[in-house]
């Protein structure tokens, strides 16, 4: 599995008007969850939209396993790094479900069972194994957004990027996203999410990296970011920690307290 990396990368739109990403440097290991968290317009999108080679550096340099991915092409790319949008209809164009998921995997030169077994796999996944004829406009948008992430899990990219894959679910939607970023991670692949359920970032992540201004201001696993003595630096972001995390710290518990622990708190303080 690659690792991915970026040293000292800026990236500046509109003829130098917007420094999107201003001197980023991030590691990500292979089999890291790592999410990606601040206000929007901190450079979030833009960051991991380098990684797949849609973006490009002004300056800087990003690698994939050590090597440069400049005189890669996104093609290229696609077959390690699978990015899903925040926006599915600019992903979505396939006139069947299965057709928009058999779309990734046949581009990388998957055929016949393997080709079958990838998107019965991702469609399972999302919980689409129904609709494999249905329009995709016929679905929700929140369906939608499931089917979009199916179509990359079908690639079985070693890495996953996922930019806001909660926003729109309901619960069971959302324990659909954290079911698929746990099996990818029992697989030992990679995951960069861009989120802004701080819930759901402190419970599916090993790491947090903060973001604000084109900068990474804090990175560190969720009881550090989380922690009290980060909340100044959250709040400079425009962030709140999780509830759970305001709580736990409350009740003596720590920044991510477990289920039962803030039970029992609550129960021995009633």
């Amino acid at each position: 599995m690659p690792d991915l990396a970026m040293e000292s990368v800026v990236h500046v739109y509109e003829r130098g008007a917007v420094r999107a990403l201003d001197g980023v440097s991030l590691r990500v290991l292979a089999g890291e969850r790592v999410a990606l968290v601040g206000q929007n317009g901190s450079g979030k999108t833009t960051l991991v939209r380098h990684l797949n080679g849609l973006l490009r550096p002004t300056s800087g340099r990003v690698s994939l396993d050590g090597r440069d991915t400049a005189p890669l092409r996104v093609a290229e790319l696609a077959r390690s790094v699978g990015l899903v949008f925040q926006d599915p209809d600019r992903q979505i164009f396939a006139g069947s479900v299965a057709a928009e998921v058999e779309f990734g995997p046949r581009n990388l030169g998957m055929r016949g069972a393997e080709l079958r077994s990838a998107v019965d796999e991702a469609l399972t996944a999302v919980g689409l194994s129904n609709e494999a004829r249905t329009n995709p406009y016929d679905l929700g948008a929140s369906r939608r957004k499931l089917l979009a992430l199916a179509s990359i899990l079908a690639m079985r990219t070693p890495i996953l990027v996922l930019d806001e894959p909660t926003t729109g679910q309901d619960e069971r939607g959302v324990a659909t996203v954290r079911g698929v970023i746990d099996a990818a991670h029992a697989e030992g692949r990679t995951v960069v999410a861009i989120s802004h359920d701080m819930e759901f970032v402190a419970g599916s992540f090993d790491r947090v990296v903060v973001m604000s201004a084109g900068r990474i201001v804090g990175d560190g696993p969720p009881a550090s970011v989380f922690a009290a003595s980060s909340w100044e630096m959250l709040r400079s972001t425009y962030l709140e920690p999780p509830m759970a995390a305001r709580v736990g710290e409350r009740l003596g518990l720590g920044s991510t307290p477990t289920d039962g622990s803030l039970i029992s708190a609550l129960v021995r303080a009633g």
